[in-house]
């Protein structure tokens, strides 16, 4: 079994809202983590509907428990109403909580009680590079990183599934658009758009839907935590810059499915968005756990001639990433400009280079090694 790096310790003194797209092992995680605690788990239907009759059953049977013992809920989105209920025993018996869930958009449409502060607010991401021994970089390019599809040796139909599941339970269960088809085209549209800036007016031609359901289709895969906005880095010392945010989904197979683009090839473009996105994907993550005060954002230039894929912080340091074996004066380009905008930044641009190596004041790293540096905190 893989180790994770989320350890959740927190729970000590906080109850906890454990979020994560489907299948990046929650569930898996807290029976690891916590295997004495009491578990509510809503995936089973008798559990589900005998709690969605009476929520007050789990106060009644809560109230059992000694103060300071840990009760976890597993897809709370499913029954809003138990928030009302935890809330009390909190308050009033001194439990502790973590309540798991692959989308809070139905507990904010429901207007469920989100207890006011009374949790913290964790993500389980896909797998890292960190917690996977003898990590290969193609082996995560071609099958994504959720536990499963990363360990199986060919998981095409697996993923394909995956976004079926995606589509019947959270679009279709709960009637959250109207026209399934459209928004089934929606998804391929945003997967070409993946890690690209969003343009809703070309999108919403592409897909023959108004910019306002386009907007709203984002907003439905970002509360459900299929995919995620990354925003610009909008500080402006000289060089204007372009405010609109891009987009990426949760992990790199996604898209990559959604288009049909798997077996990826090496020296092509898609195979350089797809080195991107992992490593964004990685920074995400890694902010999360380590550093969650420190924001991530992206730099580009308002005349499109500079960009810089990934800004950690107030600029402290900037990334580039080109899947090139060779990198030539031409690749710095970006990454020199931020750096003259920004001359206390630390600049590092990623490649498939077999060696480290440093370019002027640009530090040059093969992928794979500045991923473990990351990971053990080199970087930041």
């Amino acid at each position: 079994m893989l180790e994770r790096i989320l350890k959740l310790e927190e729970v000590k003194d906080e109850s906890l809202f454990l979020w994560g797209s489907r299948q990046t092992g929650k569930s898996t995680l807290l029976k690891m983590l916590f295997p004495e605690a009491t578990v509510y788990d809503l995936l089973k239907s008798d559990v589900r509907m005998s709690l969605q009759l009476r929520p007050a059953l789990l106060r009644e049977e809560c109230e059992l428990l000694d103060e300071g013992e840990l009760v976890i809920i597993d897809e709370v989105q499913k029954v809003p109403a138990l928030l009302d209920e935890v809330h009390w025993l909190i308050e009033n018996k001194g439990l502790k909580f973590i309540l798991s869930g692959s989308s809070a958009r139905k507990l904010r449409r429901s207007g469920a009680n989100l207890l006011g502060g009374r949790a913290l607010r964790k993500t389980l991401f896909p797998l890292v590079s960190a917690e996977i021994p003898d990590f290969d970089l193609n082996r995560a390019l071609n099958h994504g990183m959720l536990p499963h599809h990363y360990l199986m040796n060919n998981p095409t139909m697996r993923i394909q599934s995956y976004i079926g599941d995606y589509l019947q339970q959270e679009i279709v269960e709960e009637a959250i658009v109207r026209r399934l088809d459209s928004f089934t085209r929606f998804l391929q549209v945003a997967a070409l758009s993946s890690s690209e800036i969003v343009n809703y007016t070309n999108i919403a031609r592409d897909c023959g839907i108004s910019s306002k359901t386009v907007k709203e289709y984002f907003s439905i895969l970002e509360e459900t935590m299929l995919g995620f906005y990354l925003p610009s880095y909008t500080k402006v010392i000289k060089r204007r810059v372009i405010q609109s945010p891009k987009f990426y989904y949760f992990d790199v197979a996604i898209p990559n499915h959604l288009l049909h683009r798997v077996p990826l090839q090496q020296g092509t473009d898609i195979y350089g968005h797809a080195l991107e996105h992992l490593v964004i994907q990685e920074l995400r993550a890694y902010l999360s756990y380590r550093h969650p005060d420190k924001t991530l954002s992206y730099w580009h230039t308002l005349d499109n001639k500079y960009e810089v894929d990934a800004v950690i912080g107030q600029a402290k340091v900037a990334i580039e990433v080109k899947s090139s074996k060779n990198i030539s004066p031409s690749d710095t380009k970006g990454i020199k400009a931020f750096g003259e905008e920004y001359p206390d930044a630390k600049l590092y641009l990623l490649s498939m280079e077999e060696r480290p190596r440093k370019l002027n004041n640009i530090e040059v790293w093969p992928v794979e090694q500045f991923l473990k540096r990351l990971w053990n905190n080199k970087v930041i």
